[in-house]
């Protein structure tokens, strides 16, 4: 059964490892470039929200384009788009051409993820979605620490070179998916649940959300400039920020199955305490690669945990008719969270320095920390209804994946008790 539905979605998980390796490195080289050509923390922070600020403006109006214009033909526009940006990003170095190219990028990025996960949708059943929010994530995260890891040798080929090997990769992405059968996936229009009903159900998971949307963003964009402004070449960055998104990819499962057996908004506190240590931490320690490389692992694993515990803990209060509409919701403001996270640290790393990023990182998990302590004071957290599944950020389409067969009886339970 397993190796009938791998098949099934083999051709879009292949298409999205492809574009998202070509976007992984991409991404920091774009931070990188901007650095060394003398531009402010600022001016970073800004065309690096640019990219987010494009992937929340596509979250809202690219369904109706793949609805239009069918799922193959969409996918191939969109990742043509991308391969376009990179080559212009090569071909052209003035910041504000770049803010408008990643803009852009960030607009057709997020058609891409509504095509790959809407597919796999179609593919599976609701007791698969397990297994297919586990293959997407191998690929979404796998692909994320290949681009990294990859960011030093293309760097050091040449000036355009890791444009054009962008520009390359996405192209090549679109094979894999027409040689999928030409049936299109049925397309809904997302309704999110509005803030207010958020707020009012969730509170915890609102700021939860909100927040790690703030530190993974700036994860991805302005962690390379503070390691590239303590003295890390090109390839060393790349080698940290794949132990970042290492300690993501691996640390999400434990942490998970540990909010099963405790308190959902004790395993919030916790991260958020941990993280305000690890920046600490790693604001003391020597800015060399031996010794940033297990801090970073770990500060990886915990922010990048905060996202799906934060979610898991808000389908553990929703009812089986709100479970979509709530994540959502929640997506959508993770992804505001994003959008504002570049601009508004950068301005902090501009008057503080390289260090006032671990200082933004330290505050904003205090932050956080302090809130989930005030709110599980006020409204404790009730048992799991369904066991945790790890998850990344999606499209509003496709957080549906995350809700599995186990969440949706564990809902309707939850209701039948009540």
């Amino acid at each position: 059964m397993f190796g009938q539905l791998f098949t099934t979605v083999l051709a879009p998980i292949l298409g999205l490892f492809v574009v998202a390796t070509g976007n992984g490195f991409i991404s920091s080289l774009t931070t990188l470039r901007l650095d060394s050509s003398g531009a402010s923390a600022m001016t970073v922070g800004l065309i690096s929200s640019a990219y987010f600020i494009g992937l929340t403006i596509g979250a809202f109006f690219n369904d109706r384009l793949i609805a239009r214009v069918g799922h193959i033909r969409a996918y191939s526009s969109f990742v043509s788009v991308i391969s376009v940006t990179f080559l212009l990003q090569g071909l052209f170095s003035d910041p504000a051409f770049w803010l408008i190219l990643r803009l852009v990028n960030g607009w057709a990025t997020l058609g891409v993820f509504l095509v790959v996960e809407s597919w796999l949708l179609l593919a599976g059943t609701p007791r698969q979605r397990g297994r297919l929010l586990a293959l997407y994530m191998i690929s979404f995260y796998g692909s994320t620490l290949l681009g990294q890891l990859i960011l030093g040798a293309v760097d050091a080929a040449g000036a355009t070179v890791p444009f054009i090997v962008g520009g390359m990769l996405a192209s090549l992405s679109v094979l894999p998916m027409v040689i999928i059968p030409r049936i299109s996936p049925v397309m809904e229009r997302v309704q999110p649940l509005r803030f207010g009903d958020l707020l009012r159900t969730t509170s915890t998971g609102v700021v939860g959300c909100f927040g790690s949307g703030v530190a993974i963003a700036a994860i991805y964009t302005l962690l390379p400039l503070y390691l590239q402004h303590v003295g890390m070449n090109v390839d060393q960055v790349g080698n940290l920020m794949s132990a970042t998104i290492l300690g993501a990819m691996l640390l999400q499962y434990p942490v998970g199955r540990w909010s099963d057996h405790k308190d959902r908004q004790t395993v919030l506190i916790a991260l958020g305490f941990v993280c305000v240590a690890d920046s600490l931490l790693i604001l003391l320690l020597p800015s060399t690669p031996a010794w940033l490389g297990l801090p970073l692992f770990l500060l990886g694993g915990g922010i990048f945990a905060i996202y799906p515990v934060a979610v898991s803990h808000s389908a553990d209060k929703a009812g089986p008719d709100a479970l979509v509409r709530m994540i959502q919701g929640l997506l959508l403001i993770n992804s505001v969270g994003s959008a504002v996270s570049p601009m508004t640290i950068s301005l902090l790393m501009e008057h503080a320095g390289a260090a006032g990023f671990f200082w933004a990182m330290a505050l904003l998990n205090l932050g956080m920390a302090v809130f989930f302590v005030w709110r599980r004071g006020r409204s404790p957290a009730g048992a799991p209804v369904a066991p945790f599944e790890p998850a990344t950020q999606m499209s509003p389409v496709g957080v549906e994946i995350r809700v599995t067969e186990d969440l949706m009886r564990g809902a309707m339970d939850q209701a039948a008790s009540e």
